[in-house]
């Protein structure tokens, strides 16, 4: 398992019945995860100290109940490139702004992106509040952001500039990332690199449907056609537990096992305080040459 065990501001304190007690800087907050099937207690103390709760509904969805929190504040993540810093928000479907566990592939992209010797042009797709934008641009890459909601790219603008990264070579766009991609195609454009992090489900900006299981095989198809000819890496993450790591290596070695390099996938997860252990939170596949 690749572990996102870098963190300092954020860690997870205790999970229990259904729930993670977790650390965001200075902030307590407990939210559901459907993979914390057991029940040891919550002798934490930090159960009793916490500064927001997401409740799911039986009905489906749930809503936040706060106990002094702000409307937002900020943590800090630092890379071999430098640091980042996001600005979180609890918001719909149990959201801060940021998933943690992507620090591991934050990192192993800044690797790669420092061990070119060049300036890479990385493609980011489904690329939420901009996480591996801004961690692929504080390591010299020039990125294209494409995301199908507006908010989420102007949050990871936000990011951005919390990193002081106004100025990076970074291009925002707001689009179905299919489409991009077969435009992309039609327009003969090239990337050195290419990372997304497809939902299980959802719609573009005009009602597209996507489901994971459905569609994303073509998409890494698809995609491949704007590899250019000495491209680094290709990364994808999951977290549809239906797809397993095997099924992100098959995937990969099917479209990319012609260019040689290297394939590997694995579950990610972040560890913790409380029992020592790792707690899954999806897997990822990589090639890399």
């Amino acid at each position: 398992m690749w572990i996102a065990d870098n963190w300092k501001d954020y860690e997870i304190l205790d999970c229990t019945g259904g729930e993670k007690l977790e650390r965001w800087g200075d902030y307590v907050l407990v939210r559901p995860d459907p993979q914390v099937i057991w029940e040891t207690g919550y002798d934490h103390p930090a159960w009793k100290k916490k500064n927001g709760h997401y409740h799911r509904s039986s009905k489906g969805g749930g809503e936040w109940e706060f106990f002094n929190l702000p409307e937002s504040w900020s943590i800090d993540y630092k890379t071999a490139a430098g640091k980042l810093t996001f600005n979180l928000k609890p918001f719909a479907f149990k959201h801060t702004g940021v998933f943690p566990e992507q620090a591991v592939n934050w990192d192993w992209c800044t690797e790669r992106i420092k061990q070119a010797g060049r300036q890479l042009k990385v493609l980011n797709l489904f690329a939420y509040t901009g996480g591996a934008t801004i961690s692929a641009a504080a390591a010299g890459a020039a990125v294209t952001h494409v995301d199908a909601s507006k908010g989420m790219v102007n949050w990871a603008k936000e990011n951005a500039a919390s990193s002081g990264l106004s100025e990076a070579p970074i291009r925002w766009l707001v689009d179905d990332c299919v489409k991009f991609v077969e435009r992309e195609i039609r327009r003969g454009n090239k990337y050195d690199a290419i990372i997304m992090d497809p939902p299980s489900y959802g719609r573009g900006p005009k009602g597209e449907i996507w489901k994971i299981e459905k569609n994303i095989h073509g998409f890494i198809q698809l995609c491949t056609k704007v590899l250019s000819d000495d491209a680094v890496f290709f990364l994808i993450n999951s977290y549809t537990t239906g797809l397993a790591p095997a099924v992100l290596t098959y995937m990969l070695n099917l479209e990319l096992g012609n260019r040689g390099g290297n394939i590997e996938s694995e579950e990610i997860g972040l560890p913790v305080t409380d029992s020592g252990l790792v707690l899954p939170c999806g897997a990822s596949g990589r090639w890399w040459r």
